[in-house]
């Protein structure tokens, strides 16, 4: 009986298991890459103790940057995660430069080294400033 059922109507069945997909994928695909506006970030900093993570490049930084964020180059990450490891169990938010999203691969180095509360500005360091929130400049 179970499979006559099946077989008559396996379009029912694939079309419920699809939409259940399409469902879950958002939520599934966020784990790895989630992204937080700036709203989220500040909460994240003044009640999360988040460590703000400069990925750009040192003349972008010096440009203008968030205040107490910590500057490490994504192409130097891999070799200076050591520096980052007190804050493990905390709150990161990559910044990066709007348009250019390093912030994927840099995110990806620190989940390989155990880091397992990553999130991208959205926006980048452009949606920081277009808030009108703090930047400082070296």
């Amino acid at each position: 009986m179970t499979v006559t059922f099946l077989q008559n109507n396996i379009a029912l069945i694939a079309a419920a298991l699809m939409s259940g997909g399409m469902l879950l994928w958002p939520l599934l695909s966020r784990r790895s890459n989630t992204e937080v506006n700036t709203l989220v970030a500040v909460q994240l900093i003044n009640y999360k103790d988040a460590l703000v993570l400069d990925v750009r490049e040192g003349s972008e930084y010096s440009s203008g940057h968030v205040p107490n964020s910590k500057h490490v180059p994504a192409d130097k990450l891999e070799e200076r995660v050591h520096e980052l490891e007190k804050f493990k169990g905390k709150p990161i938010i990559l910044i990066h430069r709007s348009g250019v999203n390093a912030t994927g691969k840099a995110g990806s180095v620190l989940r390989s080294h155990g880091f397992t509360h990553v999130h991208n500005l959205e926006g980048g360091i452009d949606a920081w400033r277009q808030a009108n929130l703090p930047i400082v400049k070296k």
